[in-house]
């Protein structure tokens, strides 16, 4: 007897919708989750993810077709299993949260630490989500299947992430509105192997920063004042994961990590590497409330990023060097008074920026003119979490 309900020609009933981003195993039924929690998001939230700024996580497209020209035949031995490794969706249902969400007294957290952990928070959402409008495109354009594939599924990871981080924040109050952000957020255009370097490099420094947190966060609990930091080891192995998808993207020609293009990869190095230091010094409430000191926390992300970057690139910064430390402060003092004079407002303000501008121009050129260390690139590209 029919009772009604839909059956598969295989007899099979079909498989219920995902009403959570956790379980989504696409890209689109991800976002149409997040469009239908939209109505509650914050204006406030969203006007700050729509900042773009030398520090804030901007939205890219590029050369699509292009990227459809990837032939990735000579490193099938490597690309095939982390497909396969993506394609078993290691981490579905994983980003909902469970028992383990502690209680949040947002009302009783520390004003400071409240306002920092919110735009940390947002800033992640932003840069989630980046990624994920960037991966959604090239499937939705590509025909190439290989790299079809590749980036559905990282879509897939990425809206999830951004998910999640909103999840966190409405329980704040607040949340980003994404589907506001793909249709109004400026997108700047970048070529495909400035993309590579980019991207490769964000989703690298994300798993060294992450773990870091998790690692020592696993150590001295007493400093996990937000329960999303649990679910950083999991996170982790997807930015890992993607990271590797882009290790995998340059392998396929050469020229990317030769030549001219070194002096490109040293400039995106020093860039992700300037960045994330500034960042990071605009809350130093949220850094001390997770018990870690910014510099000492700095240093240790830009080591294992050096570490892992090794297996495609062929030089690292000389993050020891006595010029490195001494520039990241200078561009940091300079970034202070940049926001400062902008606060300021009148002709005292223009001048301000200018000046400001200029040192933080000047401690660039400094780390960015520190000799590289140059290494041979291992045969074997692919490399399997360590830390």
């Amino acid at each position: 007897m029919n009772d009604g309900s839909r059956i598969e020609a295989d007899g099979a009933a079909p498989a219920a919708k995902a009403t959570h981003s956790a379980d989504a195993t696409t890209v689109e039924e991800g976002l149409a989750i997040q469009e239908r929690q939209a109505v509650t998001d914050s204006e406030a939230a969203t006007a700050v993810a729509m900042q773009n700024t030398l520090l804030t996580p901007r939205f890219y497209t590029t050369d699509f077709d292009e990227l459809d020209a990837i032939d990735v035949s000579k490193i099938r031995d490597e690309w095939d299993p982390l497909i396969e490794e993506m394609k078993s969706d290691p981490n579905k249902g994983h980003f909902r949260k469970t028992e383990d969400w502690d209680h949040v007294d947002w009302e009783g957290m520390d004003p400071e630490l409240k306002k920092e952990f919110i735009d940390f928070l947002i800033s992640s959402c932003t840069a989630e989500f980046s990624g994920c409008v960037l991966y959604k495109e090239m499937k939705r354009r590509g025909k190439n299947s290989d790299v079809v594939e590749l980036f559905q599924y990282m879509a897939r990871d990425e809206a999830r992430h951004a998910g999640f981080i909103n999840d966190a924040l409405r329980e704040a109050g607040i949340a980003v509105n994404l589907g506001f952000l793909t249709q109004k957020k400026k997108y700047t255009y970048f070529r495909p192997k400035f993309i590579y370097y980019a991207t490769y490099l964000s989703e690298k420094i994300g798993y060294a920063r992450y773990i870091t947190i998790f690692r020592h966060l696993e150590k001295h609990p007493e400093h996990r004042f937000h329960p999303i930091f649990k679910w950083f080891e999991e996170w982790c192995g997807d930015e890992f994961r993607h990271g590797e998808a882009f290790a995998m993207l340059m392998k396929t020609d050469p020229k990317l990590t030769s030549g001219v293009n070194v002096w490109w990869i040293k400039f995106f190095l020093t860039a992700v590497y300037a960045t994330m230091h500034v960042r990071d010094h605009q809350r130093p409430a949220f850094h001390a409330a997770l018990g870690v000191d910014p510099d000492e926390y700095g240093h240790e992300v830009f080591r294992k990023t050096s570490e892992l970057s090794k297996q495609i690139f062929p030089i690292t910064l000389d993050i020891d060097h006595p010029r490195w430390a001494r520039g990241l402060k200078a561009l940091q003092k300079a970034s202070v008074d940049i926001d400062a004079a902008k606060k300021a407002g009148g002709l005292g303000g223009v001048l301000g920026r200018m000046w400001g501008s200029t040192r933080a121009a000047l401690a660039f050129a400094s780390l960015y003119t520190i000799p590289a260390r140059k290494h041979l690139v291992p045969e074997v590209t692919r490399l399997q979490p360590a830390y």
